[in-house]
C-alpha cells in the first residue's frame, strides 16, 4: 500500500475516506450473528458452507473450521445454512442482538445418488494411501499440458472491469451531517461479499485487450481495443497512478503456477510441485453426472497462518486431469494485513481438443482496518471470449514491444462498449461514471480534497505550479544549525513538454543560502515522467552534503533525517552544474549521458589537506569535471505511472546498471583525470513458503590517480532509519576504495516461523534477515601515505585515524529484525563484525524503518 499519494502517488481521497469511513458500523443497525457449522452424523467442522440472508443479497461462507461471523441488518430475522449434499436449514435470531447460532447439517439421501462423499472422520491426515493426494499429483503432472502455453499458437480476446466501493456502511453513518450533500452516492448493498447495508461506489474500471501468443520463438503481444475508466480531478488525484495501483493488487491468478502473485505477496498454488507438504486434500465430492466426469477437491493449509489458499478445485475425470473450475479463499488467521476476506473463482472452458482454458476469472477483495467496521470493497471480473489456438496471429503482430494500442482507442463511444462488454453493467455501476463527475463539483469536497492532498503528498497545487514537499520545510544538521526551505516544481497545466523544479534554503548557523533549479525538456512530447523516457535536463545546485550518504529519500534534508548518532559534522559545500540527457526504448533498456562540473568545499570537521614537499597545505575547492554514461536494462519492468512520478514495482526480473565517469583535467577547471566504473545487478528470489530474498551485486573500480574524494567513498548510514542499500553500522567517510565488490542480502520469511508460534502468530509479525559483504582497497598509485601529494585521510582532534582504506578482510554486518508491527513498521538489530577497532564504531545497533504494505 505504499506510494498512494500524488507525491510519490495520487489517492489523497481515498486514503481520507478509508480514515474517515473506518469507524465502526452502528450497532444498532446491525445484528452480530457467529457460530459453527458441524455434519450431524460425524461432528466434524464443516468448511465453506453458506450462511446468507437471501432477502438482503448478504453472506458469508463458514471457514476451514466451520466458524463464520455475519453482521445483518436489523430489519431481517432469519438465515440460512446451505451446504452440498445437506439440507437446507433456516434459523432465526433476536434481531439487534450479538449472538451464537450453531448449527448439524444432515445429509441429504436424494444427493446421495449422484454425489459420493468420502471424507468421513478417521485417523491422522496423511498424504501417504491418500486418494486425494494421488489425485493432486495427477493434476500436478498434467498442468504443463492443461496450459495455455503448451499450445504454438493462442488467441483471445480479454475483457476487464474493476470496481470499488466503500462497504459495510450502517444507515446511522450515511446519516451523518457531513454527508448531508452526499446522499446520491449511496446505496443499498447488492454484494454478498461486502456485507454491510450501505455501499458507496467510487470507481470503475473497463478494458478489453486482444492477446496473442506465439511459443517458438516465445512472443506475447497485447494490443489494447479500449479503455475506460472513472476520471477524477487531476488537480488532486492523479488517475493514471490510480490505475496502475488497482490493478497491480488485482493481478491475474494462474492457478497452474507454482506461486500466484497477490497484494505484492506470493501464495503457494494448490497445485504447485511441492503444494502436498503444505495442503491438505481431501475429495469432498465426485460429480458424476457432468460431463466428463468431476471430482471435487477441498484443501486447506497445514497451517492456518501461512501464505496459501483454502477452497475447492474441480478436477476433469477424462485423463486430462484439468481444473474446470476453482474457489479460492484465504483464512483470515493469513498473515496478510487489511484484509477482511477474499474471495476468487476461475472457470474454465473446452477447447477442441477436449483440453480447457480460462474463461472467466472473479477476484473480490474486502479491506478494512477492523472486522467489524466499515472497509474499502473491491471486485474485479475478466472474461475471456473468441478463443483460438494452434493459429498463428496476423503477419507482424508478434513483432515490436509486447503492449499495444489502435490509434483510435480514444474515440469509444458507448455503442463500442455496449458491444464488446460480456455482460451489461447493473444499474450500480452505470451511476458510477455520472456520480463522480457530480461529486467533484461540490465545493466542500474540493475543499476536502485540497487539504488532504497536501497533508498526504507533501504539495499544495497552485494550478501550473505546486509547492513542496511540506516535510523538507524544516531540518537541522551540526553545520547548517536551523534550516529552512521552500520549493516546488510545475505541473502539466504549465506545460506538457517542459519542466521546472526548485528550492531555496537557509541554514541559520553557517549563515549560508543554499538553491537548485532544473529544467527538463521532454523530446518526445510526452511527460518526462511517462515511459519510454526521452528528455533532456540542465540544473545547478549550491547545497550541503554528506560524502557517502545515499539516503533510500527523495530529499536529503528530510526533518527525520535530521537525528543522526555519532560524529556527524563532515559535511561537503556542493557546487553542481549538470546537463543530462536521458533515452528509453520499449524493450526496457535505456542509456543517459551527462555532462557534470562539480565545486567540493569541506565543511564542519572535514578538510582536504596535502603536503607539497615539507609544506602542509588546506585545499579550500576541489574542482572536477566529468562526463559519463549510464546503460541500464530491466526487462518486463513495471511502473507506478503517474503525472510527477513514476515508480518501478519490485519484481522477478533483474535490473542490471553499468556507469562510466570520466573527469577530464582542465577541462572546464577539472584538477583530474580518471575514469570510474561502477557495475551493479540486482534481483529478488522467490523462495515460495520461504519469502523472498532481494539480492544486490555490484563492483567498482578507479583508474587513475585521485584524492580520496574522487574515490568510491561507501555508502554509510548514521541516521536510525534502516538503509537497505547502505552499511548501517559503518560511520560516514570511513571507507574509500579505488576497487571493490560488494554483496546485500535482504530476506523476508513473511511470517513463516512466527505463524506457527501460539499467541506470536496473532500478531503477523514478519522475521527478516540481512548481510552485506564489502571487499575493497586502494591500489599504491593512491595511498596518501605512499603519495603526500594526495589529500590525507581524515584524522580527529587527537590525530586517530578516522578514514581507512580495507584491507584483506572484507567489511561485514548482518542484522535479524521483525516487520509489519502494528503493521507499520521494521526494526532491525544490526551487529557489525569488522573492523571493530576502528575509533568510534557501533558493534551493535537497532534500526527501523517505516514500511506499510500488505
Amino acid at each position: 500500500m505504499k506510494r498512494l499519494f500524488s507525491q510519490p502517488c495520487g489517492l489523497a481521497v481515498l486514503c481520507w475516506l478509508v480514515l474517515l469511513l473506518g469507524a465502526p458500523a452502528g450497532a444498532r443497525a446491525q445484528t452480530m450473528l457467529r457460530g459453527v457449522v458441524t455434519d450431524a452424523k460425524t461432528k466434524e467442522k464443516l468448511p465453506f458452507v453458506s450462511v446468507s440472508v437471501p432477502q438482503a443479497a448478504i453472506g458469508t461462507n463458514t471457514d476451514a473450521d466451520g466458524r463464520f461471523t455475519l453482521q445483518v441488518p436489523a430489519q431481517y430475522t432469519s438465515v440460512a445454512f446451505t451446504y452440498l449434499g445437506y439440507r437446507t436449514v433456516v434459523k432465526t435470531f433476536v434481531a439487534g442482538q450479538a449472538q451464537d447460532i450453531n448449527v448439524q447439517l444432515a445429509t441429504n439421501a436424494a444427493l446421495l445418488n449422484e454425489v459420493v462423499v468420502t471424507g468421513s472422520k478417521g485417523p491422522r491426515y496423511k498424504n501417504k494411501d491418500n486418494p486425494a493426494v494421488a489425485l493432486i499429483r495427477q493434476v500436478i503432472e498434467h498442468k504443463e499440458q492443461n496450459r495455455p502455453e503448451s499450445y504454438n499458437y493462442v488467441e483471445y480476446e480479454k475483457y476487464e472491469k474493476m470496481t470499488f466501493s466503500f462497504s459495510n456502511l450502517s444507515d446511522k453513518f450515511k446519516d451523518r451531517k457531513i454527508f448531508r450533500n452526499y446522499q446520491f452516492l449511496f446505496k443499498k448493498q447488492d454484494s454478498l461479499a461486502a456485507g454491510g447495508v450501505n455501499i458507496l461506489p467510487i470507481y470503475i474500471e473497463e478494458k478489453l485487450a486482444r492477446e496473442y501468443y506465439r511459443k517458438d520463438p516465445e512472443a506475447r503481444k497485447s494490443i489494447a481495443l479500449g479503455n475506460k475508466q472513472v476520471e477524477f480531478d487531476k488537480h488532486f488525484i492523479d488517475n493514471e497512478g490510480l490505475s496502475t495501483y488497482f490493478n497491480r493488487m488485482y493481478q491475474d491468478i494462474d492457478i497452474y503456477a507454482n506461486n500466484v502473485a497477490l497484494l505484492g505477496n506470493q501464495l503457494l498454488s494448490p497445485i504447485a510441485n511441492n503444494a502436498p507438504t503444505f495442503y491438505q486434500f481431501y475429495i469432498s465430492d465426485t460429480l458424476r453426472q457432468h460431463v466428463p466426469q468431476l471430482v471435487e477437491l477441498s484443501f486447506f493449509p497445514r497451517n492456518k497462518g501461512d501464505m496459501l489458499f483454502a477452497g475447492k478445485l474441480y478436477v476433469t475425470l477424462d485423463g486430462n486431469y484439468a481444473v474446470q473450475q476453482a474457489n479460492l479463499s484465504v483464512d483470515k488467521r493469513i498473515n496478510l494485513n487489511f484484509v477482511k476476506s477474499l474471495n476468487a473463482n476461475l472457470q474454465f472452458a473446452e477447447n477442441p481438443d477436449k483440453r480447457y482454458h480460462l474463461s472467466k476469472s472473479f477476484l473480490g477483495i474486502d479491506f478494512g482496518l477492523s472486522d467489524k467496521g466499515s472497509g474499502f470493497y473491491g471486485e474485479r471480473t475478466v472474461s475471456f471470449d473468441k478463443y483460438r489456438v494452434n493459429q498463428p496471429g496476423p503477419a507482424g503482430v508478434y513483432e515490436g514491444p509486447a503492449r499495444g494500442a489502435l490509434d483510435s482507442l480514444a474515440q469509444r463511444n458507448p455503442n463500442f462498449w455496449q458491444l464488446n462488454r460480456p455482460d451489461s453493467l447493473t444499474q450500480i455501476e452505470k451511476a458510477i461514471y455520472t456520480n463522480v463527475d457530480t461529486l467533484q463539483t461540490i465545493k466542500s469536497f474540493q475543499r476536502t480534497l485540497t487539504l488532504f492532498t497536501f497533508l498526504f503528498s507533501g504539495y499544495k497545487s497552485f494550478g501550473p505550479f505546486e509547492v513542496g514537499p511540506s516535510n523538507t520545510f524544516y531540518s537541522f544538521n551540526p553545520v547548517e544549525g536551523f534550516r529552512l526551505r521552500v520549493g516546488g516544481r510545475s505541473t502539466p497545466e504549465f506545460s506538457k513538454r517542459i519542466y521546472f523544479e526548485t528550492y531555496s534554503a537557509y541554514g541559520f548557523k553557517d549563515e549560508k543560502w543554499k538553491y537548485f533549479l532544473s529544467s527538463t525538456y521532454a523530446l518526445n512530447g510526452k511527460s518526462i515522467y511517462t515511459f519510454p523516457q526521452n528528455f533532456v535536463r540542465a540544473s545547478f545546485q549550491r547545497d550541503t552534503r554528506i560524502p557517502g550518504q545515499e539516503l533510500e529519500f527523495v530529499q536529503e534534508d528530510n526533518f527525520l533525517l535530521s537525528f543522526k548518532r555519532g560524529i556527524n559534522d563532515r559535511y561537503l559545500y556542493n557546487d553542481v552544474y549538470r546537463l543530462d540527457y536521458v533515452h528509453e526504448f520499449r524493450n526496457h533498456f535505456s542509456y543517459a549521458l551527462g555532462f557534470r562540473k562539480l565545486q567540493q568545499s569541506p565543511a564542519g570537521s572535514l578538510y582536504f589537506r596535502n603536503v607539497v614537499g615539507d609544506q602542509a597545505n588546506s585545499v579550500t575547492t576541489l574542482s572536477t569535471t566529468e562526463l559519463s554514461v549510464l546503460l541500464r536494462w530491466a526487462p518486463k519492468e513495471t511502473f507506478y505511472q503517474g503525472k510527477l512520478y513514476r515508480f518501478s514495482i519490485i519484481g522477478p526480473y533483474p535490473v542490471f546498471t553499468v556507469r562510466l565517469a570520466t573527469g577530464i583535467k582542465g577541462f572546464f577547471g577539472g584538477e583530474y583525470t580518471y575514469q570510474n566504473l561502477a557495475v551493479n545487478a540486482t534481483k529478488r528470489f522467490y523462495l515460495s513458503q520461504l519469502g523472498h530474498s532481494d539480492v544486490t551485486l555490484e563492483g567498482g573500480y578507479v583508474f587513475g590517480q585521485v584524492p580520496f574524494p574522487l574515490l568510491d567513498v561507501h555508502r554509510a548510514n548514521q541516521t536510525y532509519s534502516y538503509q537497505l542499500n547502505s552499511y548501517n553500522l559503518m560511520n560516514f567517510l570511513e571507507f574509500s576504495s579505488d576497487h571493490y565488490a560488494s554483496l546485500f542480502i535482504d530476506h523476508n520469511f513473511n511470517g513463516f516461523f512466527f505463524n506457527k508460534l501460539p499467541l506470536i502468530k496473532t500478531l503477523k509479525l514478519r522475521e527478516t534477515a540481512s548481510l552485506k559483504l564489502l571487499y575493497g582497497g586502494i591500489r599504491e598509485e593512491n595511498n596518501p601515505s605512499l603519495h603526500p601529494a594526495l589529500y590525507q585521510f581524515l584524522r580527529d582532534a587527537q590525530g586517530q585515524p578516522t578514514a581507512f582504506a580495507l584491507g584483506r578482510q572484507p567489511y561485514v554486518e548482518a542484522s535479524v529484525g521483525v516487520a509489519n508491527i502494528f503493521k507499520l513498521f521494521r526494526l532491525d538489530i544490526v551487529k557489525r563484525l569488522t573492523y571493530l577497532t576502528n575509533p568510534n564504531v557501533s558493534e551493535w545497533g537497532l534500526r527501523g524503518r517505516f514500511k506499510l504494505d500488505f
